[in-house]
């Protein structure tokens, strides 16, 4: 048995007996239990007989919802931040729990103001024991916390302290305030603390309570004080008060009430003092009732404690267990208190009703609304987002329908901004980031269909944007309208790819890039995409089972085709999923678009019992978005799932006719044809045209009337219009499908013979298209006759744009054809031309469209182009929260649909007709038109998925303006005259296209901006000019004679440039031979070539096909692959000659723009110019030294610096396409410490960062670590193409440079010999550091005088004058600068104050 320690032992013998102890392992005598672990296993015990639980997981979904606003984590306790200025001691003092801790803490009790009694005699050796029976209570005992005997005890010390002490009924202690007790004047407060503050007494603590003759002393004085006092006196010392104390603090003491104790004496106290309140009190008592009046915002408390008349519930005797009332329980029973009206600033949070709207805080909701729950504020109506989330997941089935009704409501408002202006942040962000997806998925495997159909409307809420889907539809029938971008996010690549990686096949990296997003986990690819989230998620799978098996109501059913629809629009992969998920195609055809099905008969008003077996237009329009995905998709839907059947069903007859309800049958008969429409782009269902082609023929029949005679039911004749214009739509396409037939009928013979497999012809040719043309031809005629009148106008404005876009496809496949006759289709051209065409183009009205083109541009008013107020990263959309505004470019009276048909016809009669050419450029002449193209070069808007669509369809207008004017160029002087705005016009439209117009793209490279004759400058005089202007500018500006008689002159080399301008154009081209696939899949869209097209969708918006700077893209490339050839180990000494053309004719173009269109380079940041062209000199060794580079170059950095620019040059804002200009800087120091051979230009483009308003770090590259290349940066001071002041002005503040300065000086790194523009710069800053007086800290005073004292000691006798002499730069000085042949007083008297050791007072310091 071990002993136990004894008095003198150390503390090494308690560390032995603990090794004994442990060594003998046995158990100690007291043993610590975790209750928490022992309560946890004893849970986990479960019985072998008891059944397992059916539970419902879904794969990384918490138990419970997360935080809708982001919190930082919780610190642990034990983590808490320690500050180095902390007191370690007084760390441990905080933290020490010891029990000497305790004791040293001790503060004695103050007693000053407890009565003090002498012992009373009795006569007896000892106290008398004191018994608890000699002591009659006055209360009652009852059991609680103490004991009879405690309770008795404190019994006899009350009666003891009552005979000792008299009451005093007017005493009141100053510390405590109830609510019959306010806060006395300021005045009388001071006095009484300073009293108090002057009382005797020692080791009296603060704060103590004061003795009843104290108290009674100040309680006679402040009576006395208020009794002199006026009213006004009193108001002014009661605001004065209020005003020094917490507001807070203020209210809380106004709405603070009396606590109502259960002990009768303390009731029978309380009634007392209410009685004999004083004057002094009741004065108070009414100047804060008067505030409390006064105050709009009454507030009550929300700690009260609940009292026995708050409980509506009264307790019986018979009751059991209700003997004694538990309040704080029954707290919930009572009357809720009145919202409070808040007065703030600060973020409160949102409440919703059960319709969606917000309710404003401190709103008087009626409880019977059922608002009002048992939350955080009780009193506050309304749901937060939490609340909602925690609700969606009850038990009770109406609880949780109730909730999810409620978010889709909330979600609904929020995508139509009715909370933009109300709420901090983005609902729908905070709903997805909070986990509404999940909560949806989870709730959509519901069992109960009430369920179900609120979590799909929620679901609809979230993904359908209705506005979106109807401005889709309505441009479907504009120029090559039927082709959107997929709805799908731009997703960022987050690490950079290995060159090997780079260079692996298509194949390979769509496998691992369909690996990587198989490994990630929901949440993480629902943060990024919501919809692929949902697919990850096997969203299809649940929807198709409950179409299929659940069968839910109308309006459940028709939400879920729409929630497909707009999967369907995501992407081309998630319409493969849809149409790979098993029966979910078959189910809908079958179900909602049956060939018969059984009449259904509703009364009026009443909604259909079931959309099951009966067709859908939702249905139709879902096939036909799944089939612009792609030709296979449009052939499987047509093929396998028999949708040619459905197009014939329901074109052929009429929708009056047909046994649904008007307004769903004209949808369906509308889908139907667009569904058609987009097969015919892909050359496909042209044999249902031979099929319905008489019902295609009574169709059109009907147009005219639609002209002349509009029909008064306005919903009805709008049903007849969209049905038109779609008709004309699958006519124009059908069109371009039969003329490629004989095209692919020639390569179908010729491949019989080589055994090469062709593409088929379709079933149709020229011939049965080509009678069409003439009724329409008269149908154009008829509507353009009602121009005159508006209001006919404005209903057939659409309808003849779509006549005029198929004239166009007819006319250019017409000259394609075998059988194609020009004299007559001449002839036909002139006749149509001169009757109809150009008198239309001489009305006014055309030019009243013209003038409309600025108002209604989304070039010229970018706000049109702006997201949604609920825009979403992961879930993209148009945005359109409501109805367009008139003056958009898809309002109402929006010009450019019709005038881009308009361009598009008269684009192809002058292909046709050369010599109708300069007729149809008559349209180029308005006013309006060229106001247009003046302001839509200015505009910039941000490019996203709205802006993109919208932009789409203005680019189309621009295009076709251009190759007008670029075929009336040669032809009429008035287009001759606008040459230089059109070459704007087409530089600034090539830099702006999006994807998918890649064919636009190509052309305006190869035709127009590269076309000598869209640059007249060149040929009239322009290089001449250009020298005469540059020479003035330069002397103007104090240019030197280097500079203005520099050779060759600017003029010379733009002379050479616009000779160029073709071999130019053939390297531009060859330069972007990269993307000739999709310059190629982009050509038979727009030439409608439908059997090559592949989909109508779009490629993914990445944003503009070509960055703002493409002129100097091929620098960048060349630059590219030379730093990948480096970076393997190979020397690039020197590179091909088709290279080096490549790269002078990027800098003769660059030089041309800047020179002729400087405005088109204003967007792009002259810092990133230079870093372009740095890329030059770090191409190779000697590139920068082949004579057009190096000319071209030195052209180029004579523009860059001239004033007005170089005062724009930004080095430390971020640059597109650079990660850093400190890094590219080191590179070109590296390069030219290695390659330079001292070349001047070299030299000056290194010199341009060192200025001095830029970074100091670009000079400390320089002066520290690159110090050789001061031995061979030997750029004269006049032939630096900037002032030499930006260089010394102002005075450099960096004492480590300063010293870097001086060291190169005084050891000879840097001389005037080599170096004489940073040897100016270097000894002007140094004169300056070492003469400033100005009041600095320590240790730059002594640097300060440290270096005059070493420049004064200096032995080089030059450098010495130099550093003490130095007056002002002069490049026209031989050394550079100025001097004083004799230093200025205030100077001598400084380096007499430095040096008096060294200098003699009578020793002056001319000689020096």
């Amino acid at each position: 048995m071990l002993g136990r320690p004894k008095p003198g032992e150390s503390e090494d013998d308690l560390l032995l007996f603990q090794q004994q102890f442990l060594a003998a392992g046995t158990s100690p005598a007291a043993k610590i239990v975790n209750k928490r672990k022992v309560q946890s296993q004893n849970a986990d015990r479960i019985p072998v007989n008891a059944v397992p639980r059916d539970t419902v997981t879904l794969e990384a979904l918490p138990d419970l919802p997360p935080s809708l606003m982001p919190a930082p984590p919780k610190k642990s306790k034990a983590g808490a931040v320690k500050f180095q200025g902390d007191d370690s001691e007084e760390q441990m003092d905080l933290q020490d729990q010891h029990i000497t801790a305790v004791l040293s803490k001790i503060i004695e009790r103050d007693t000053r103001a407890s009565p003090i009694s002498l012992p009373v005699s009795t006569g007896l050796a000892f106290p008398k024991v004191f018994h608890r029976s000699e002591v009659q209570s006055e209360v009652k005992l009852v059991s609680g916390k103490k004991s009879i005997f405690a309770q008795k005890l404190a019994a006899k010390k009350a009666a003891e302290a009552t005979r000792a002490v008299p009451s005093f009924s007017g005493f009141r202690p100053r510390t405590g305030v109830t609510q019959e007790q306010r806060s006395p004047p300021p005045r009388v407060t001071e006095v009484s603390e300073k009293e108090q503050s002057t009382d005797g007494g020692s080791g009296g603590r603060l704060g103590g309570e004061l003795s009843p003759q104290e108290s009674q002393r100040i309680h006679e004085e402040n009576v006395a004080r208020l009794q002199a006092m006026s009213k006004e006196e009193i108001e002014e010392e009661r605001n004065n008060l209020l005003a020094r104390l917490d507001p807070s603090l203020v209210a809380f003491l106004k709405s603070r009430k009396s606590e109502v104790s259960c002990s009768e004496g303390a009731k029978d106290k309380m009634e007392s003092r209410k009685t004999e309140k004083t004057h002094e009190e009741e004065q108070i008592h009414s100047c804060l009732t008067r505030q409390s009046e006064a105050s709009p915002a009454e507030e009550e408390p929300m700690d009260q404690k609940p009292t026995e008349d708050d409980i509506p519930l009264k307790p019986e005797k018979g009751w059991v267990h209700m003997d004694v009332p538990e309040y704080e329980k029954l707290e919930w029973m009572k009357d809720l208190p009145k919202p409070r009206r808040w007065k703030t600033n600060e973020e409160m949070q949102a409440r919703f009703s059960f319709l969606g709207d917000l309710i404003p805080p401190g709103v008087d909701v009626p409880t019977h609304l059922g608002l009002h729950h048992h939350g955080e504020q009780p009193e506050q109506a309304g749901y937060s987002l939490q609340e909602l989330f925690h609700l969606a997941r009850s038990q009770v089935i109406q609880q949780r329908t109730l909730a999810l009704q409620t978010l889709a409501r909330i979600i609904q408002k929020a995508k139509a901004g009715d909370f933009s202006s109300l709420l901090k942040y983005s609902i729908l962000r905070m709903l997805l980031d909070a986990g509404l997806l999940f909560l949806l998925r989870f709730s959509l495997d519901d069992s109960v269909e009430n369920v179900i159909a609120a979590c799909v409307q929620a679901l609809k809420a979230l993904l359908v944007s209705p506005f979106d889907e109807e401005y889709l539809d309505r441009t479907f029938c504009w120029y090559l309208g039927a082709s959107v971008f997929p709805l799908r996010p731009n997703e960022a690549e987050e690490d950079d790819e290995d060159e090997e990686e780079e260079e692996e096949p298509k194949s390979k990296g769509n496998e691992n890039s369909k690996s990587k997003e198989d490994k990630k986990a929901d949440p993480d690819v629902a943060r990024a995409d919501t919809v692929k989230g949902l697919l990850k998620m096997k969203v299809l799978h649940r929807l198709r089972y409950i179409l299929e098996v659940v069968r839910p109501i109308p309006s459940v059913s028709l939400d879920i085709l729409e929630i497909l629809t707009r999967i369907a629009r995501h992407s081309s992969e998630a319409c493969n999923e849809i149409l790979g998920c098993p029966r979910l195609l078959d189910t809908i055809v079958s179900e909602f678009l049956p060939s018969t099905w059984k009449i259904q008969t509703p009364r009026t008003g009443e909604p259909m019992t079931s959309t099951h077996s009966v067709p859908v237009a939702a249905a139709m329009k879902l096939t036909r978005v799944l089939a612009c995905a792609g030709r296979n998709m449009s052939a499987v839907l047509l093929n396998k799932h028999n949708m040619k059947e459905r197009i014939g069903r329901f074109v052929a007859e009429d929708p009056c006719d047909l046994p649904l309800e008007q307004q769903e049958a004209f949808a369906l008969s509308i889908e139907a044809l667009r569904l058609w429409a987009v097969a015919a782009n892909y050359g496909q269902a042209c044999d249902l045209y031979k099929d319905l082609y008489p019902a295609l023929m009574k169709m059109l029949q009907t147009l005219p009337k639609l002209t002349s005679q509009p029909m008064e039911d306005g919903q009805l004749y709008g049903f007849y219009m969209q049905r038109a214009e779609v008709l004309i739509c699958l006519l124009i396409n059908i069109t371009n499908s039969t003329g490629c037939t004989a095209e692919l009928q020639a390569q179908l013979i010729s491949s019989s013979r080589d055994q090469v497999e062709h593409i088929p012809p379709p079933p149709v040719d020229w011939s049965h298209v080509a009678g069409i043309k003439p009724f329409l031809e008269a149908c154009v005629k008829r509507c353009l006759k009602e121009v005159n009148c508006p209001a006919t106008w404005n209903k057939v404005r659409q309808l003849t744009a779509t006549y005029i876009i198929y004239l166009g496809t007819y006319y250019s496949k017409l000259i394609q054809q075998p059988s194609y006759r020009p004299v007559d289709c001449l002839e036909e051209l002139e006749q149509f031309c001169s009757a109809t065409l150009f008198p239309f183009l001489s009305l006014p009205v055309l030019e009243s469209m013209f003038e409309d083109l600025r108002s209604h541009s989304a070039l010229c008013s970018p706000r049109s182009c702006h997201p949604g107020p609920e825009t979403v990263h992961s879930l993209v959309s148009l945005g359109f929260a409501g109805r367009e505004s008139p003056l958009s470019l898809l309002g109402s009276k929006s010009p450019f649909a019709f005038l881009t048909a308009m361009l598009y016809l008269l684009n192809t009669i002058s292909s046709v007709h050369k010599g109708l050419t300069e007729k149809c450029s008559s349209v180029l002449h308005s006013k309006g038109l060229r106001d247009y193209l003046v302001h839509s070069c200015r505009g910039s808007p941000p490019i996203h998925h709205r802006s993109a669509w919208l932009l789409r369809h203005e680019f189309h207008f621009q295009h076709f303006v251009l190759q007008l004017a670029s075929k009336a160029i040669t032809i009429s002087p008035q287009v001759t005259g606008q040459t230089p705005l059109y070459h704007y016009v087409a530089v600034t439209l090539l830099s702006q296209l999006l994807p998918g117009s890649e064919h636009l793209a190509h052309e305006l490279l190869s035709k127009l901006i590269f076309n000598q004759d869209m640059i007249p400058e060149g040929k009239s005089g322009g290089p001449e000019a250009e020298d005469l202007s540059c020479i003035l500018q330069l002397r103007a500006d104090g240019g030197t004679a280097e500079q203005v008689h520099s050779n060759p002159t600017r003029g010379t080399l733009l002379g050479a440039a616009f000779k160029q301008l073709p071999t130019i154009r053939a390297h531009y081209l060859a330069h972007f031979t990269h993307v000739q696939p999709a310059v190629s899949r982009s050509k038979t869209f727009y030439t409608g070539q439908n059997h090559l097209v592949q989909s109508v969708l779009l490629p993914d918006m990445t944003g503009a096909l070509l960055p703002a700077d493409w002129a100097f893209l091929p620098l960048i490339n060349l630059y590219d692959q030379v730093n990948r050839v480096e970076m393997k180990g190979k020397t690039v000494e020197s590179l091909a000659a088709n290279l080096v053309e490549m790269v002078t004719s990027c800098l003769q173009w660059a030089l041309l723009l800047e020179t002729w269109r400087g405005e088109l380079l204003q967007g792009l940041p002259l810092a990133a110019k230079l870093a372009r062209l740095m890329c030059v000199f770090l191409t190779g060794s000697n590139l920068f030294l082949e004579p057009g580079i190096h000319d071209n170059l030195t052209a180029l950095l004579l523009i860059y610096c001239q004033r007005k620019k170089m005062d724009s040059l930004d080095l430390s804002a971020p640059l597109p396409g650079l990660t850093s200009f400190q890094d590219l800087y080191v590179r070109l120091l590296e390069q030219f410490e290695s390659v330079s051979f001292g070349d001047q230009l070299f030299g000056c483009f290194l010199l341009l960062p060192l200025q001095r308003r830029f970074s100091t770090q670009l000079r400390q590259a320089v002066f520290v670590e690159h110090v050789s290349v001061l031995r061979t940066l030997g750029v004269q001071l006049k032939q630096l193409p900037i002032p030499l002041e930006n260089y010394t002005h102002p005075a450099e503040t960096c004492l480590d440079l300063l010293r870097q300065y001086f060291k190169t000086l005084v050891t000879g790194t840097l001389r005037l010999s080599w170096c004489p523009v940073l040897y100016v710069v270097a000894v002007a800053h140094v004169n300056n550091f070492i003469f400033s007086q100005e009041v600095v800290d320590e240790v730059f005073d002594a640097a300060r005088k440290s270096m005059l004292r070493k420049s004064y000691l200096l032995t080089d006798e030059a450098l010495r004058r130099h550093l003490l002499h130095f007056k002002l730069p002069n490049v026209e000085s031989p050394c550079g600068f100025d001097m004083y042949e004799q230093l200025p007083l205030m100077r001598r008297r400084w380096m007499q104050k430095v040096l008096r050791d060294l200098i003699s007072p009578e020793v002056g310091l001319e000689a020096q």
